[in-house]
């Protein structure tokens, strides 16, 4: 069993013996940590707590733990229950609350669980305070309410519908030009949230005709959720099929986006945050901000607006920072992940689908037609499991010498950048893995690139 404990979060496996995976014993701690956390940054606040889930067979067991607790330490809960994580984060800002829990594992399979920590602003916890919630957990530094200081439980079922009018609302989304478009629209939403919010959303936008594919959500994922190209033939298939114009995929709990073409062919997760920026900064030309680990298209695109380009650390509350810093009119991370300050700083599935659409049907292009008007590069994604015996800061190290006359970026992991491609190492902060990621102008150049850094993290580890 698994437990990763992160500035982002507690993050593991359900089950086990007392020390080990993500129990009810772990859970009470680190909430407890969290509210002690919180609650000295009350600030004249309301005392309460947003807590989400997405539908994993898990949530329940878990929200029931959470929810227990924070009302244990006095904190009053705002239980919003099946929830996509940027739903998540907006009812934090409307609630004034003092932050939120979501309960999630992301894009993990269904053994997995987590919790990701808001802050008042509905978004991730940094650095600093992620650490400061870790050694309160660790030190056990928190003090239980009295019985008449205990919390109390509201639930509040109606925020899907206020982040659906709140996307409706955003001044680039053209629901009439969405409508007169027509669109044919087919979805994967994995057995979780996305398969009760994804379809209002799209009927909402006025799309013609809906194709479903596993929106119920019981949480028994029907595929691996993470949503990348060999866990969607699928909907790649039914794309055809069903002679549908787009396809959107989002993983458990919303907060990244895949497009499928209509003949079948992956858009690119990659790509998502690229064609949202490049509609965006036609209408409101500025800086954008991806991770160091996503495609150099962003950075072509926002040049030909005139903007800066600046990447960062790999996770969203690093790019979220650099944003508020560079005054960013869009961003994210190139998993899929679109951040839009105009509706809120978190990573939104729902945002994202909304100025796509529009995008579309500005464009009057065929959905592979638009991809193919990008910068063409490719991305590998491969990873290496960690072993007790590998020292990954020494083997950085090691890969840092080696690569010592080429453009190297160390903020997070080591990136080398070469003339025509970039390779990106770094120890994952959800899984115990070394993730390798490649960019060339070919698959092939990319993956060789990525197989070329494993064979010397291996050299390096032996």
């Amino acid at each position: 069993m698994t437990l990763i404990k992160s500035i982002s979060g507690i993050r593991g496996t359900i089950g086990g013996a007392p020390d080990e995976g993500l129990n009810p014993l772990a859970i009470v701690k680190f909430v407890s940590a969290y509210s002690t956390f919180i609650k000295g940054k009350a600030d004249g606040r309301s005392n309460c707590v947003v807590v989400g889930r997405d539908a994993r067979v898990s949530g329940p067991m878990v929200k029931q733990v959470v929810v227990g607790t924070l009302t244990g330490m006095g904190i009053d809960v705002v239980d919003i229950d099946l929830a996509t994580t940027p739903t998540t984060e907006l009812a934090v800002i409307n609630e004034q609350a003092l932050g939120g829990i979501i309960i999630t594992a992301s894009h993990n399979p269904k053994q997995w669980n987590a919790l990701k920590l808001l802050n008042e602003h509905g978004e991730f916890l940094n650095d600093a305070e992620g650490r400061k919630v870790i050694e309160l957990a660790e030190k056990e530094k928190f003090i239980y309410a009295p019985v008449e200081k205990l919390g109390k439980v509201i639930t509040d079922l109606r925020y899907k519908e206020r982040h659906i009018t709140s996307v409706l609302n955003l001044e680039l989304v053209d629901v009439e030009a969405i409508r007169a478009a027509k669109f044919r629209v087919a979805i994967d939403c994995v057995n979780s949230v996305g398969g009760i919010v994804i379809p209002d959303l799209l009927y909402a936008l006025g799309v013609k005709e809906l194709f479903k594919l596993h929106c119920n959500p019981h949480g028994n994922f029907s595929h691996n959720p993470e949503p990348i190209p060999e866990n969607l033939t699928e909907i790649s298939s039914l794309m055809k099929q069903a002679k549908a114009d787009v396809g959107f995929v989002v993983d458990p709990d919303v907060d990244r986006l895949a497009i499928v073409c209509e003949n079948g062919d992956m858009f690119g997760e990659e790509y998502t945050l690229v064609s949202v920026a490049d509609y965006v900064l036609s209408h409101t030309p500025g800086n954008t901000v991806s991770n160091l680990s996503s495609s150099r298209a962003l950075r072509d695109v926002t040049l030909k607006y005139g903007g800066q380009y600046n990447a960062t650390a790999v996770g969203e509350v690093n790019v979220v920072a650099k944003m508020k810093e560079t005054n960013a009119v869009i961003g994210g991370e190139g998993n899929g992940g679109v951040i839009y300050p105009k509706s809120h700083y978190g990573r939104d599935a729902l945002v994202g689908i909304a100025l796509f659409l529009t995008h579309l049907a500005k464009k009057k292009l065929k959905t592979s037609e638009l991809r193919a008007s990008y910068p063409q590069y490719f991305i590998s994604k491969q990873k290496i499991e960690l072993t007790p015996s590998i020292d990954v800061d020494a083997i950085l190290s090691k890969v840092k010498e080696r690569f010592a006359q080429y453009d190297i970026t160390d903020i997070d992991g080591v990136k080398i950048d070469f003339a025509d491609r970039w390779v990106h190492l770094r120890k994952s902060n959800t899984e115990p893995i070394i993730r390798i990621y490649s960019e060339a102008h070919t698959m092939r150049e990319a993956e060789d690139l990525g197989a070329e850094m494993i064979g010397i993290i291996k050299e390096l580890s032996s």
